[in-house]
């Protein structure tokens, strides 16, 4: 469920039309709802009631400090994956100690940002980062805690590009060496084991790789604390997907999804972390765009937005599907054609979609990409000199933008020209 729908003929955002945020800050935009991603928030939240849990908000889905903070104010703690990423949690106002820090590459500054500004716990991915992080850890004189992500070698039956949790992936540590390198790391002064981790993947719509990857979890938590480790927090990560083509996607829900986390994982006494990002933020949003031409080809015609693929790469970088509707919604039984919807990019990618069926559209109307909150402002880029384009958020009858659209002068101002030039 969202907050986009239509009233008396026009899309509305909550209770602000987005014809309106249209005419005030311009074409494209992306746009989100505050009570979407609160609503999103808060099922995680009561899907693990009963358990000690926090849910870390995944911020790489939409990072912008607004969400940020809308989030935290609710509860949520946030999982980073870069030194960028944690300081930005910080200046939303995220304690250090609701921060998980992830990712496979973490350079020894990073780590040092993080122990020093606080941490909750570094998920480790390798032998090499855990002998750094104990290095710094010592030098700082702070004990890091840590839990290692092992790779549980399921499939997630997901898009090859978001998969995690194979063998072959580049992501954490085999599980069968798991005993091997929690004994090495209960060896290392600077560091402090407190659970385990695993993430296998991202837009999954079944929960059954998530059974299997939780009960393997649960087999080694039961080994490692005979042991003798103290593993007292279990993080899952996140991947549960979302409804991208409406009408043949249903993923599982959240409350789904607890109770089988309940099911795996909850006879063994230990907090749940989860980093949920595409569902709270992903139908939280969208992309608005504008028809710049209607133009017909040989075979086909195509409707020329004034979006391109550097605001939205998804379709272009995994073949992904996005829900685009009139922003002013058409007449009933009115009749469709389909058209390729593309943008103005030179690349033959810079395509949304092929033969999509639309109502008649004329250049100045307004379209809208839907659940297009997740992995797409953050994503964007300034390829062809085209400026990042804003982003707005809507809470009721109020809407700010949360970021600008930067000027060319901005842009081109960047670059430095050498003195011999």
């Amino acid at each position: 469920m969202d907050h986009f729908l239509y009233r008396d003929g026009a899309l509305h955002a909550e209770d602000v039309p987005i014809a309106h945020i249209a005419e005030a800050v311009g074409t494209p935009f992306y746009i989100y709802s505050t009570a979407t991603l609160l609503r999103h928030y808060r099922l995680f939240d009561e899907a693990l009631a009963g358990t000690d849990h926090l849910v870390c908000y995944a911020m790489k889905a939409a990072s912008n400090q607004a969400i940020l903070k809308t989030l935290a104010q609710a509860g949520a703690g946030m999982d980073v994956v870069s030194g960028g990423e944690y300081l930005r949690a910080k200046a939303a106002g995220v304690p250090g100690d609701k921060i998980v820090f992830s990712g496979v590459g973490k350079t020894a500054e990073e780590i040092r940002t993080a122990l020093t500004g606080g941490i909750r716990q570094f998920n480790v991915e390798s032998e090499p980062e855990m002998e750094v992080i104990n290095a710094v850890a010592l030098e700082l004189g702070v004990i890091a805690p840590i839990t290692v992500r092992v790779n549980p070698d399921v499939d997630a039956k997901t898009h090859a590009k978001i998969a995690t949790g194979k063998s072959e992936n580049k992501f954490g540590i085999p599980i069968a060496r798991a005993p091997q390198v929690y004994a090495h790391a209960a060896s290392l002064p600077g560091l402090k084991v407190v659970g385990i981790d695993v993430h296998i993947g991202s837009q999954l719509t079944d929960l059954e790789p998530f059974r299997l990857a939780y009960s393997k979890v649960a087999e080694l938590t039961e080994q490692l604390r005979a042991q003798g480790h103290d593993i007292r927090r279990l993080d899952l990560g996140g991947g549960l997907g979302i409804p991208y083509a409406r009408s043949n996607e249903a993923p599982p829900l959240p409350v789904e999804y607890g109770a089988m986390i309940k099911e795996t994982l909850g006879h063994l006494g230990c907090e749940i972390e989860i980093e949920p990002g595409r569902l709270i933020a992903g139908n939280a949003g969208l992309m608005v765009s504008k028809v710049i031409y209607v133009k017909s080809g040989e075979g086909r015609d195509f409707l020329i937005l004034d979006g391109a693929m550097n605001d939205l790469i998804r379709p272009a970088m995994y073949d992904a599907y996005h829900d685009i509707v009139p922003v002013i919604e058409p007449a009933p039984g009115v009749e469709q054609r389909p058209y390729d919807i593309v943008g103005p990019v030179c690349e033959t990618g810079d395509t949304f979609a092929k033969q999509r069926n639309m109502p008649p559209l004329r250049p100045g109307d307004l379209v809208a990409f839907r659940s297009a909150g997740a992995y797409g402002a953050v994503m964007a880029s300034e390829y062809n000199t085209r400026p990042l384009i804003p982003e707005v958020l809507v809470n009721g009858d109020q809407f700010a933008v949360i970021r600008e659209r930067p000027t060319f002068d901005e842009i081109i101002n960047r670059d430095t020209i050498p003195e011999w030039l």
